[in-house]
Protein backbone atom coordinates (compact mmCIF):
# COMPACT_ATOMS: atom_id res chain seq x y z
CA UNK A 1 0.00 0.00 0.00
CA UNK A 2 1.73 3.66 -0.82
CA UNK A 3 1.01 6.13 1.99
CA UNK A 4 -0.58 9.28 0.11
CA UNK A 5 2.64 11.84 -0.39
CA UNK A 6 4.93 9.34 -0.34
CA UNK A 7 6.93 10.14 -3.79
CA UNK A 8 5.92 6.85 -6.53
CA UNK A 9 8.28 4.74 -8.00
CA UNK A 10 9.28 5.68 -11.72
CA UNK A 11 7.64 2.95 -13.99
CA UNK A 12 9.91 3.59 -17.19
CA UNK A 13 7.52 3.69 -20.60
CA UNK A 14 8.06 0.75 -22.26
CA UNK A 15 8.37 2.36 -25.68
CA UNK A 16 11.19 4.75 -24.06
CA UNK A 17 12.62 1.33 -22.30
CA UNK A 18 13.00 -0.43 -25.67
CA UNK A 19 14.37 2.83 -27.59
CA UNK A 20 16.76 3.08 -24.81
CA UNK A 21 17.73 -1.06 -24.83
CA UNK A 22 18.44 -0.37 -28.74
CA UNK A 23 20.18 2.22 -28.25
CA UNK A 24 22.54 0.53 -26.04
CA UNK A 25 22.95 -2.65 -27.93
CA UNK A 26 23.99 -0.54 -30.95
CA UNK A 27 26.40 1.23 -29.04
CA UNK A 28 27.85 -1.59 -27.61
CA UNK A 29 28.17 -3.65 -31.50
CA UNK A 30 29.30 -0.90 -33.29
CA UNK A 31 32.07 -0.19 -30.54
CA UNK A 32 32.84 -3.57 -30.93
CA UNK A 33 33.50 -3.51 -34.66
CA UNK A 34 35.42 -0.56 -34.62
CA UNK A 35 37.63 -2.36 -32.45
CA UNK A 36 37.70 -5.48 -34.92
CA UNK A 37 40.26 -5.77 -37.36
CA UNK A 38 38.98 -7.47 -40.86
CA UNK A 39 40.44 -11.03 -40.75
CA UNK A 40 41.98 -11.74 -44.21
CA UNK A 41 45.70 -10.31 -45.64
CA UNK A 42 45.49 -6.48 -46.33
CA UNK A 43 46.66 -5.64 -50.09
CA UNK A 44 49.96 -5.12 -50.72
CA UNK A 45 50.30 -3.40 -54.44
CA UNK A 46 52.32 -6.28 -56.32
CA UNK A 47 56.04 -5.53 -56.74
CA UNK A 48 57.71 -4.41 -60.52
CA UNK A 49 61.06 -2.90 -60.08
CA UNK A 50 61.14 -0.24 -62.93
CA UNK A 51 63.74 0.22 -65.47
CA UNK A 52 65.75 3.16 -64.61
CA UNK A 53 65.77 4.15 -68.30
CA UNK A 54 64.26 3.35 -72.12
CA UNK A 55 67.07 1.36 -74.26
CA UNK A 56 65.70 3.56 -76.98
CA UNK A 57 65.87 6.82 -75.19
CA UNK A 58 67.74 9.50 -75.38
CA UNK A 59 67.05 9.61 -79.42
CA UNK A 60 70.40 9.75 -81.95
CA UNK A 61 72.05 13.49 -82.08
CA UNK A 62 70.68 14.92 -85.52
CA UNK A 63 66.90 14.41 -83.84
CA UNK A 64 64.06 12.09 -83.50
CA UNK A 65 60.26 11.88 -83.12
CA UNK A 66 60.85 11.41 -78.96
CA UNK A 67 62.55 12.72 -75.80
CA UNK A 68 63.31 11.75 -72.63
CA UNK A 69 61.09 13.77 -70.07
CA UNK A 70 61.91 14.44 -66.56
CA UNK A 71 58.90 13.51 -64.23
CA UNK A 72 56.04 15.79 -65.09
CA UNK A 73 58.15 17.47 -67.95
CA UNK A 74 56.03 17.94 -70.98
CA UNK A 75 54.26 15.02 -70.26
CA UNK A 76 51.05 14.31 -72.53
CA UNK A 77 47.45 15.36 -70.47
CA UNK A 78 44.20 15.14 -72.02
CA UNK A 79 43.47 15.84 -75.23
CA UNK A 80 46.51 14.25 -76.84
CA UNK A 81 45.62 14.36 -80.26
CA UNK A 82 45.95 17.96 -80.45
CA UNK A 83 49.99 18.06 -81.03
CA UNK A 84 49.38 16.89 -84.52
CA UNK A 85 47.81 20.27 -85.48
CA UNK A 86 45.25 18.98 -87.01
CA UNK A 87 41.96 20.97 -87.15
CA UNK A 88 39.91 17.52 -88.87
CA UNK A 89 41.04 15.18 -86.14
CA UNK A 90 40.71 17.17 -83.33
CA UNK A 91 37.09 17.30 -84.69
CA UNK A 92 36.46 13.53 -85.11
CA UNK A 93 38.57 12.52 -81.80
CA UNK A 94 36.02 15.25 -79.60
CA UNK A 95 33.01 13.46 -81.23
CA UNK A 96 34.13 9.82 -79.72
CA UNK A 97 33.82 11.27 -76.17
CA UNK A 98 29.58 11.52 -77.11
CA UNK A 99 28.52 9.45 -79.85
CA UNK A 100 30.99 6.35 -79.67
CA UNK A 101 28.39 3.22 -78.42
CA UNK A 102 31.38 0.78 -77.22
CA UNK A 103 32.33 3.86 -74.72
CA UNK A 104 29.04 4.38 -73.91
CA UNK A 105 28.98 0.89 -72.89
CA UNK A 106 31.83 0.77 -70.85
CA UNK A 107 30.13 3.81 -69.32
CA UNK A 108 27.47 2.01 -68.09
CA UNK A 109 29.37 -0.99 -66.85
CA UNK A 110 31.50 1.43 -64.82
CA UNK A 111 28.33 2.91 -63.54
CA UNK A 112 27.26 -0.30 -62.65
CA UNK A 113 29.66 -1.05 -60.70
CA UNK A 114 29.85 1.69 -59.11
CA UNK A 115 26.04 0.71 -58.14
CA UNK A 116 27.75 -2.18 -56.48
CA UNK A 117 29.80 -0.67 -53.87
CA UNK A 118 26.49 1.44 -52.42
CA UNK A 119 24.70 -2.30 -52.59
CA UNK A 120 27.75 -3.69 -50.75
CA UNK A 121 27.34 -0.31 -48.48
CA UNK A 122 24.23 -1.26 -47.31
CA UNK A 123 24.95 -4.49 -45.42
CA UNK A 124 26.51 -2.05 -42.65
CA UNK A 125 22.99 -0.63 -41.56
CA UNK A 126 20.32 -2.66 -39.61
CA UNK A 127 17.33 -3.75 -41.85
CA UNK A 128 14.37 -2.03 -40.33
CA UNK A 129 10.75 -2.82 -41.42
CA UNK A 130 6.89 -2.11 -40.24
CA UNK A 131 3.44 -4.01 -39.81
CA UNK A 132 0.08 -2.47 -39.22
CA UNK A 133 -3.11 -4.49 -39.31
CA UNK A 134 -6.81 -4.67 -38.47
CA UNK A 135 -9.02 -7.39 -37.97
CA UNK A 136 -11.98 -8.58 -36.44
CA UNK A 137 -11.92 -12.68 -35.94
CA UNK A 138 -14.12 -15.43 -34.88
CA UNK A 139 -13.50 -18.65 -33.14
CA UNK A 140 -15.10 -21.68 -32.99
CA UNK A 141 -17.37 -21.88 -29.87
CA UNK A 142 -17.12 -25.60 -30.05
CA UNK A 143 -13.34 -26.03 -30.25
CA UNK A 144 -11.68 -29.09 -28.08
CA UNK A 145 -10.45 -27.44 -24.74
CA UNK A 146 -12.00 -23.73 -25.43
CA UNK A 147 -12.23 -21.18 -22.13
CA UNK A 148 -12.99 -18.29 -24.46
CA UNK A 149 -16.27 -17.16 -23.79
CA UNK A 150 -16.28 -14.68 -26.25
CA UNK A 151 -15.32 -16.16 -29.37
CA UNK A 152 -15.50 -12.81 -31.63
CA UNK A 153 -12.97 -10.01 -31.33
CA UNK A 154 -10.76 -7.42 -32.80
CA UNK A 155 -7.27 -7.12 -32.96
CA UNK A 156 -5.38 -3.91 -33.68
CA UNK A 157 -1.71 -4.39 -34.09
CA UNK A 158 1.06 -1.96 -35.34
CA UNK A 159 4.60 -3.40 -34.72
CA UNK A 160 8.25 -2.87 -36.41
CA UNK A 161 11.51 -5.21 -36.37
CA UNK A 162 14.35 -4.50 -37.11
CA UNK A 163 17.45 -6.85 -37.66
CA UNK A 164 21.04 -6.51 -37.71
CA UNK A 165 24.50 -8.45 -38.15
CA UNK A 166 27.30 -6.70 -36.95
CA UNK A 167 30.65 -6.94 -39.11
CA UNK A 168 32.15 -8.06 -36.08
CA UNK A 169 34.50 -9.91 -38.51
CA UNK A 170 35.51 -7.93 -41.13
CA UNK A 171 33.05 -9.66 -44.02
CA UNK A 172 31.04 -6.52 -45.18
CA UNK A 173 34.42 -4.43 -44.87
CA UNK A 174 36.18 -6.87 -47.31
CA UNK A 175 33.00 -7.52 -49.90
CA UNK A 176 32.95 -3.20 -49.82
CA UNK A 177 36.74 -3.30 -50.26
CA UNK A 178 35.86 -5.61 -53.52
CA UNK A 179 33.39 -3.65 -55.04
CA UNK A 180 35.41 -0.67 -54.68
CA UNK A 181 38.25 -1.95 -56.42
CA UNK A 182 36.20 -3.61 -58.79
CA UNK A 183 34.08 -0.33 -59.41
CA UNK A 184 37.76 1.28 -60.11
CA UNK A 185 38.92 -1.46 -62.51
CA UNK A 186 36.12 -0.79 -64.46
CA UNK A 187 36.45 2.82 -64.23
CA UNK A 188 40.37 1.99 -65.40
CA UNK A 189 38.80 -0.20 -68.31
CA UNK A 190 36.74 2.62 -69.65
CA UNK A 191 39.52 5.05 -69.72
CA UNK A 192 41.11 1.80 -71.81
CA UNK A 193 38.71 1.68 -74.27
CA UNK A 194 38.50 5.26 -74.89
CA UNK A 195 42.26 5.35 -75.46
CA UNK A 196 41.73 2.60 -78.01
CA UNK A 197 39.17 3.95 -79.71
CA UNK A 198 40.59 7.42 -80.08
CA UNK A 199 43.94 6.09 -81.33
CA UNK A 200 42.49 3.36 -83.50
CA UNK A 201 41.00 6.68 -85.15
CA UNK A 202 44.04 8.66 -85.33
CA UNK A 203 45.74 5.51 -87.21
CA UNK A 204 43.16 5.36 -89.73
CA UNK A 205 43.23 8.98 -89.80
CA UNK A 206 47.33 9.14 -90.89
CA UNK A 207 46.66 5.86 -93.36
CA UNK A 208 44.17 7.89 -94.99
CA UNK A 209 46.12 10.73 -95.14
CA UNK A 210 49.00 9.13 -96.46
CA UNK A 211 47.15 7.59 -99.22
CA UNK A 212 46.36 10.72 -100.22
CA UNK A 213 50.05 11.54 -100.34
CA UNK A 214 50.27 8.38 -102.62
CA UNK A 215 47.13 9.69 -104.80
CA UNK A 216 48.69 13.04 -104.73
CA UNK A 217 52.05 11.36 -106.39
CA UNK A 218 50.52 8.99 -108.59
CA UNK A 219 48.80 11.82 -110.70
CA UNK A 220 51.87 13.79 -111.05
CA UNK A 221 53.06 10.13 -112.90
CA UNK A 222 50.13 9.98 -114.81
CA UNK A 223 50.57 13.67 -116.43
CA UNK A 224 54.09 12.98 -116.93
CA UNK A 225 53.53 9.05 -118.67
CA UNK A 226 50.62 11.25 -120.17
CA UNK A 227 53.75 13.35 -121.48
CA UNK A 228 56.06 10.60 -122.67
CA UNK A 229 53.10 8.53 -124.23
CA UNK A 230 52.64 12.11 -126.45
CA UNK A 231 56.60 12.08 -127.05
CA UNK A 232 56.52 8.46 -128.23
CA UNK A 233 54.00 8.65 -130.72
CA UNK A 234 55.48 11.83 -132.02
CA UNK A 235 58.64 10.15 -132.13
CA UNK A 236 56.95 6.98 -134.10
CA UNK A 237 55.16 9.20 -136.59
CA UNK A 238 58.41 11.23 -137.50
CA UNK A 239 59.92 7.97 -138.03
CA UNK A 240 62.23 8.17 -135.19
CA UNK A 241 60.50 5.77 -132.63
CA UNK A 242 58.61 2.55 -132.68
CA UNK A 243 55.26 0.72 -132.20
CA UNK A 244 56.96 -0.97 -128.77
CA UNK A 245 57.75 1.93 -127.74
CA UNK A 246 54.59 3.62 -127.90
CA UNK A 247 52.87 0.29 -126.66
CA UNK A 248 55.09 0.28 -123.02
CA UNK A 249 54.61 3.80 -122.96
CA UNK A 250 50.65 3.02 -123.14
CA UNK A 251 51.27 0.44 -120.89
CA UNK A 252 53.34 1.92 -118.03
CA UNK A 253 50.07 4.84 -118.36
CA UNK A 254 47.21 2.03 -117.77
CA UNK A 255 49.32 0.00 -114.72
CA UNK A 256 49.77 3.80 -113.16
CA UNK A 257 46.20 4.43 -113.65
CA UNK A 258 45.07 0.50 -112.06
CA UNK A 259 47.37 1.75 -109.05
CA UNK A 260 45.74 5.07 -108.45
CA UNK A 261 42.14 2.83 -108.75
CA UNK A 262 43.33 0.43 -106.10
CA UNK A 263 44.45 3.02 -103.54
CA UNK A 264 41.10 4.29 -103.54
CA UNK A 265 39.56 1.14 -102.40
CA UNK A 266 41.61 1.22 -99.56
CA UNK A 267 41.16 4.72 -98.64
CA UNK A 268 37.38 4.27 -98.80
CA UNK A 269 37.99 1.58 -96.07
CA UNK A 270 39.61 3.82 -93.73
CA UNK A 271 37.27 6.35 -94.55
CA UNK A 272 34.54 3.93 -93.28
CA UNK A 273 36.21 2.89 -90.20
CA UNK A 274 36.82 6.31 -89.04
CA UNK A 275 33.03 7.57 -89.61
CA UNK A 276 32.26 4.55 -88.03
CA UNK A 277 34.62 4.85 -84.79
CA UNK A 278 32.69 8.52 -84.79
CA UNK A 279 29.46 7.55 -85.26
CA UNK A 280 28.51 9.08 -88.03
CA UNK A 281 25.93 7.73 -90.75
CA UNK A 282 28.16 6.31 -93.47
CA UNK A 283 26.02 7.50 -96.74
CA UNK A 284 26.61 10.98 -95.47
CA UNK A 285 30.04 10.84 -94.21
CA UNK A 286 33.18 11.64 -96.38
CA UNK A 287 36.67 13.40 -95.46
CA UNK A 288 37.91 15.81 -98.10
CA UNK A 289 41.38 14.83 -99.35
CA UNK A 290 44.41 16.53 -98.13
CA UNK A 291 47.72 14.55 -98.44
CA UNK A 292 50.24 14.79 -95.99
CA UNK A 293 53.65 16.99 -96.92
CA UNK A 294 56.60 15.38 -97.55
CA UNK A 295 58.66 18.44 -96.28
CA UNK A 296 61.76 17.85 -94.15
CA UNK A 297 59.97 20.40 -91.22
CA UNK A 298 56.57 18.72 -91.51
CA UNK A 299 57.58 15.35 -89.71
CA UNK A 300 55.42 13.96 -87.18
CA UNK A 301 55.76 16.12 -83.51
CA UNK A 302 58.09 14.99 -80.56
CA UNK A 303 55.80 13.00 -78.15
CA UNK A 304 57.51 13.07 -74.15
CA UNK A 305 58.19 9.87 -73.11
CA UNK A 306 58.83 10.14 -69.33
CA UNK A 307 60.49 8.02 -66.73
CA UNK A 308 59.72 4.11 -67.32
CA UNK A 309 58.74 4.57 -63.63
CA UNK A 310 56.02 6.65 -64.39
CA UNK A 311 54.28 4.19 -66.92
CA UNK A 312 52.74 2.08 -64.01
CA UNK A 313 50.60 5.60 -63.09
CA UNK A 314 49.23 6.17 -66.93
CA UNK A 315 48.46 3.19 -68.14
CA UNK A 316 44.93 2.60 -67.58
CA UNK A 317 45.65 -1.22 -68.71
CA UNK A 318 47.88 -1.09 -65.58
CA UNK A 319 45.63 0.67 -63.22
CA UNK A 320 42.71 -2.09 -64.29
CA UNK A 321 44.76 -5.26 -63.41
CA UNK A 322 46.12 -3.44 -60.51
CA UNK A 323 42.83 -3.08 -59.02
CA UNK A 324 41.36 -6.67 -60.15
CA UNK A 325 44.23 -8.10 -58.01
CA UNK A 326 43.25 -5.10 -55.31
CA UNK A 327 39.70 -6.89 -55.58
CA UNK A 328 40.88 -11.07 -55.82
CA UNK A 329 43.18 -9.95 -52.26
CA UNK A 330 39.69 -8.73 -50.56
CA UNK A 331 38.04 -12.11 -51.72
CA UNK A 332 40.52 -14.09 -49.65
CA UNK A 333 39.41 -11.97 -46.78
CA UNK A 334 35.52 -12.67 -47.52
CA UNK A 335 36.12 -16.06 -47.42
CA UNK A 336 38.04 -16.33 -44.54
CA UNK A 337 35.03 -14.58 -42.09
CA UNK A 338 33.19 -17.74 -43.12
CA UNK A 339 35.12 -19.48 -40.55
CA UNK A 340 33.93 -17.26 -37.88
CA UNK A 341 29.95 -17.58 -36.33
CA UNK A 342 26.91 -15.14 -37.66
CA UNK A 343 25.75 -13.01 -34.78
CA UNK A 344 22.33 -11.61 -35.43
CA UNK A 345 20.98 -8.73 -33.31
CA UNK A 346 17.23 -8.55 -33.19
CA UNK A 347 14.43 -6.79 -31.84
CA UNK A 348 11.01 -5.71 -32.24
CA UNK A 349 8.55 -3.26 -30.82
CA UNK A 350 4.68 -1.85 -31.13
CA UNK A 351 1.22 -1.85 -29.67
CA UNK A 352 -1.46 -4.37 -29.77
CA UNK A 353 -4.85 -3.77 -28.34
CA UNK A 354 -8.90 -5.39 -29.18
CA UNK A 355 -10.21 -1.54 -29.07
CA UNK A 356 -9.20 1.42 -31.09
CA UNK A 357 -9.43 3.59 -28.12
CA UNK A 358 -6.67 2.27 -26.36
CA UNK A 359 -4.49 1.18 -29.51
CA UNK A 360 -1.53 3.21 -28.18
CA UNK A 361 -1.73 3.34 -24.41
CA UNK A 362 1.22 2.22 -22.68
CA UNK A 363 -0.27 -0.96 -21.37
CA UNK A 364 -0.73 -1.73 -24.91
CA UNK A 365 3.07 -1.84 -26.15
CA UNK A 366 4.81 -4.83 -27.07
CA UNK A 367 8.79 -5.49 -27.55
CA UNK A 368 11.18 -8.02 -27.51
CA UNK A 369 15.13 -8.31 -27.72
CA UNK A 370 17.62 -10.82 -29.20
CA UNK A 371 20.70 -12.19 -30.26
CA UNK A 372 21.38 -15.33 -32.37
CA UNK A 373 24.70 -16.67 -33.05
CA UNK A 374 25.27 -19.80 -35.01
CA UNK A 375 28.27 -21.05 -36.50
CA UNK A 376 28.55 -23.88 -39.40
CA UNK A 377 30.85 -26.95 -37.71
CA UNK A 378 30.64 -29.31 -40.57
CA UNK A 379 31.13 -28.51 -44.58
CA UNK A 380 33.37 -31.05 -45.92
CA UNK A 381 36.07 -28.75 -46.48
CA UNK A 382 34.26 -26.30 -48.58
CA UNK A 383 35.53 -22.90 -46.85
CA UNK A 384 39.09 -24.28 -46.75
CA UNK A 385 38.66 -25.10 -50.60
CA UNK A 386 36.68 -21.79 -51.26
CA UNK A 387 39.40 -20.41 -49.46
CA UNK A 388 41.99 -21.89 -51.21
CA UNK A 389 40.99 -20.53 -54.40
CA UNK A 390 40.58 -16.95 -53.37
CA UNK A 391 44.25 -17.51 -52.34
CA UNK A 392 45.01 -19.21 -56.00
CA UNK A 393 42.61 -16.53 -57.98
CA UNK A 394 44.95 -13.07 -56.14
CA UNK A 395 48.04 -15.00 -56.93
CA UNK A 396 46.80 -15.38 -60.61
CA UNK A 397 45.58 -11.36 -60.62
CA UNK A 398 48.66 -10.37 -59.42
CA UNK A 399 50.86 -12.54 -61.69
CA UNK A 400 48.61 -10.96 -64.86
CA UNK A 401 49.37 -7.31 -63.31
CA UNK A 402 52.48 -8.18 -63.75
CA UNK A 403 52.42 -9.58 -67.07
CA UNK A 404 50.75 -6.14 -68.28
CA UNK A 405 53.54 -4.11 -66.99
CA UNK A 406 56.12 -5.95 -69.14
CA UNK A 407 53.93 -6.00 -71.68
CA UNK A 408 53.54 -2.71 -71.66
CA UNK A 409 57.46 -1.73 -71.14
CA UNK A 410 57.75 -3.81 -74.05
CA UNK A 411 55.19 -2.19 -76.23
CA UNK A 412 57.02 1.21 -75.34
CA UNK A 413 60.81 -0.11 -76.82
CA UNK A 414 58.79 -1.53 -79.82
CA UNK A 415 56.98 2.11 -80.66
CA UNK A 416 60.42 3.93 -79.83
CA UNK A 417 62.54 1.84 -82.09
CA UNK A 418 59.57 1.53 -84.83
CA UNK A 419 60.24 5.18 -84.64
CA UNK A 420 64.05 5.75 -85.17
CA UNK A 421 64.26 3.00 -87.50
CA UNK A 422 61.78 4.75 -89.80
CA UNK A 423 62.94 7.83 -89.04
CA UNK A 424 66.62 6.37 -90.45
CA UNK A 425 64.38 4.37 -93.53
CA UNK A 426 62.86 7.42 -94.15
CA UNK A 427 65.98 9.24 -94.91
CA UNK A 428 67.44 6.48 -96.89
CA UNK A 429 64.36 6.79 -99.32
CA UNK A 430 64.50 10.21 -99.31
CA UNK A 431 68.06 9.45 -101.66
CA UNK A 432 66.47 6.61 -103.31
CA UNK A 433 63.46 8.76 -104.36
CA UNK A 434 66.50 11.56 -105.53
CA UNK A 435 68.24 8.78 -107.27
CA UNK A 436 65.66 7.93 -109.44
CA UNK A 437 64.65 11.10 -110.39
CA UNK A 438 68.29 11.59 -111.71
CA UNK A 439 68.27 8.13 -113.58
CA UNK A 440 64.68 8.87 -115.38
CA UNK A 441 66.32 12.47 -116.45
CA UNK A 442 69.60 11.03 -117.46
CA UNK A 443 67.42 8.00 -119.52
CA UNK A 444 64.97 10.72 -120.38
CA UNK A 445 68.33 12.80 -122.25
CA UNK A 446 69.12 9.30 -123.75
CA UNK A 447 66.27 8.28 -125.64
CA UNK A 448 65.88 11.84 -127.15
CA UNK A 449 68.92 12.05 -128.30
CA UNK A 450 68.44 8.09 -129.49
CA UNK A 451 71.52 6.62 -127.72
CA UNK A 452 68.89 4.09 -126.09
CA UNK A 453 65.18 2.72 -126.55
CA UNK A 454 62.33 3.51 -124.69
CA UNK A 455 62.84 0.28 -121.86
CA UNK A 456 65.03 2.23 -120.14
CA UNK A 457 63.51 5.09 -119.62
CA UNK A 458 60.57 2.70 -118.89
CA UNK A 459 62.54 0.94 -116.06
CA UNK A 460 63.79 4.38 -114.63
CA UNK A 461 60.17 5.73 -114.58
CA UNK A 462 58.56 2.49 -112.49
CA UNK A 463 61.66 2.64 -110.11
CA UNK A 464 61.12 6.59 -109.58
CA UNK A 465 57.17 5.82 -108.98
CA UNK A 466 58.02 3.23 -106.87
CA UNK A 467 60.36 4.74 -104.64
CA UNK A 468 58.01 8.00 -104.26
CA UNK A 469 55.13 5.37 -102.85
CA UNK A 470 57.38 4.11 -100.61
CA UNK A 471 58.58 7.60 -99.05
CA UNK A 472 54.90 8.13 -98.75
CA UNK A 473 54.53 4.91 -97.20
CA UNK A 474 57.15 5.83 -94.52
CA UNK A 475 56.09 9.00 -93.71
CA UNK A 476 51.56 8.18 -92.99
CA UNK A 477 53.64 4.66 -90.88
CA UNK A 478 55.54 7.67 -89.20
CA UNK A 479 52.71 9.25 -87.93
CA UNK A 480 50.97 6.26 -87.03
CA UNK A 481 53.58 4.65 -84.96
CA UNK A 482 53.62 8.37 -82.81
CA UNK A 483 49.98 7.38 -82.11
CA UNK A 484 50.85 4.15 -81.12
CA UNK A 485 53.62 5.30 -79.10
CA UNK A 486 51.13 7.65 -77.68
CA UNK A 487 48.92 4.66 -76.77
CA UNK A 488 51.77 2.75 -75.27
CA UNK A 489 52.38 5.73 -72.99
CA UNK A 490 48.71 5.74 -71.62
CA UNK A 491 47.46 9.09 -74.04
CA UNK A 492 48.02 11.68 -70.93
CA UNK A 493 46.19 9.32 -68.33
CA UNK A 494 47.08 8.87 -64.79
CA UNK A 495 45.75 7.12 -61.75
CA UNK A 496 44.39 10.25 -60.65
CA UNK A 497 41.19 9.89 -62.68
CA UNK A 498 40.65 6.92 -61.11
CA UNK A 499 37.51 7.86 -58.19
CA UNK A 500 38.55 6.90 -55.04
Amino acid sequence: MTLPGAPQERVPHPRRAFVFAVRVGLAAAIAAVSGCKPVGPNYQRPTFDAPSAYKEVPPPPNGGSWQSAAPSDGILKGKWWEVFNDPQLNQLEERIGTVNQSLHSALESYLAARDQVRIARAAYSPTLSANASASRDKVSYNRPLNSIQHTEYRDFVVDGQANWEPDFWGQIRRTVEGAKAAAQASNASMANVALSLQSELAEDYFNLRGLDLQKQLLDQNIRDLTDQLDLTTRRRKGGIGTDADVALAQTQLDTTKAQLIDIGIARAEYEHAIGTIAEYKLAEFAIAPAPLSLAPDKTPPQIPVGLPSQLLERRPDIAQAERQAAQANAQIGVAVAAFYPNINLSGSGGYESAHASTWFDGPSALWSLGAQASELLIDGGKRRATTRQARDQFEASAANYKNTVFLAFNEVEDKLSDLRILQEEETAQRIAVEDAQHSLEISNRRYKGGATDYLEVLTAEATLIQNERTEATLRSRRYASSVELIRSLGGGWDVTQIPR
